[in-house]
């Protein structure tokens, strides 16, 4: 039966006398899930924001992989993406207009509707209801996917966030911060207490499993079991497998802006069984600030990791 109160007062040693985690976090092994992750099919696809970022009637501008990107709203909604540069003057077209669907430009008022037209050519697009994704056969170099790889979530009913962050490091450094889960309990004592990796990846199971409690105020905390995983090169997702909000997720993606320039675009979708959650959700207006806030605050120290990992790597100075 599932405790009323998922809450727990918990006790932690303090900062500087809890077990050091070094040992366990060994190069050799994060380097090895990064290898693996960083060989998985994209099929091309990168993140290029919310879906809340693209609304009716008004164009978005991206960069992404060096690349101009505009994204709006077609007919009945539909996303729509291709190159930011006007084919006429070579105007932004994110800062154009929206009309019945087609894509104004400023300059000269020339319309495209997602369809070719001369040199300038759409791109393939996909909305998945949390994020926006666009497909950059040039950039990726891979053999393309109709669709992006997805990670399973929760059903129907979840609240969702989205927080984007931009860092000066390259999407592997990303990747390679949430392969470190031991970096938890030491670099985010705010956050995270009595963390313990409770198994790392293999071959068959390439996965870490964590036991970690949430901390809440105080000596109050949430402990749950997660478990960290790579769809494919650019994403890791966190899944709560154990404990409160069983099934909740949170995505990390890492969408390249240009060489030593990346995006950290990460959706946290929360959900549980609890009656009282239902009660929740016509306040997630409300909601998704506090966890947008919840996320920039660890990824504003997880960014000066990934920094320094890519600065580290440009001298040749990281360790092996």
């Amino acid at each position: 039966m599932r405790d009323r109160i998922p809450l727990r007062v918990y006790s932690s040693p303090p900062w500087r006398e809890q077990r050091p985690t070094w040992q366990d976090a060994k190069p050799a092994l994060i380097e090895s899930a990064l290898k693996r992750a960083t060989a998985r099919p994209s099929g091309n696809w990168f993140v290029a924001g919310a879906s809340r970022d693209v609304v009716k009637g008004k164009p978005c501008g991206r960069t992404i992989a060096d690349q101009e990107v505009v994204l709006w709203r077609g007919p009945h909604g539909v996303l729509m993406a291709g190159s930011g540069s006007c084919p006429h003057l070579g105007a932004p077209l994110c800062d154009g207009a929206v009309a019945e669907g087609k894509l104004i430009c400023r300059w000269h008022g020339l319309a495209l509707d997602g369809t070719r037209f001369g040199a300038w050519a759409p791109f393939p697009a996909h909305d998945d209801g949390v994020l926006v994704w666009v497909r950059l056969d040039q950039a990726g170099g891979e053999e393309p996917l109709s669709a992006p790889v997805l990670p399973e979530r929760p059903p129907a009913g979840s609240i969702d966030a989205v927080a984007t962050l931009i860092g000066r490091c390259d999407p592997e450094d990303v990747v390679a911060n949430r392969l470190d889960p031991w970096h938890g309990a030491w670099f985010h004592p705010y956050s995270f207490a009595n963390l313990h990796v409770l198994e790392t990846p293999t071959e068959s199971d390439d996965r870490f499993l964590v036991e970690v409690t949430f901390r809440l105020a105080g000596r109050v905390g949430v402990p749950v079991i997660a478990a960290f995983t790579c769809p494919e090169p650019r994403t890791v997702v966190m899944h709560i497998v154990e404990g409160e909000g069983e099934g909740s997720v949170v995505e990390t993606h890492a969408t390249p802006i240009r060489d030593g320039r990346t995006a950290v675009v990460e959706a946290t979708i929360a959900h549980s069984e609890r009656p009282g959650f239902a009660l929740a959700r016509p306040v997630a207006v409300a909601l998704r600030p506090v966890m947008r806030w919840a996320a920039a605050r660890l990824w504003r120290d997880d960014l000066a990791y990934a920094e320094r990992r890519y600065e580290l790597r440009q001298k040749g100075r990281f360790p092996d």
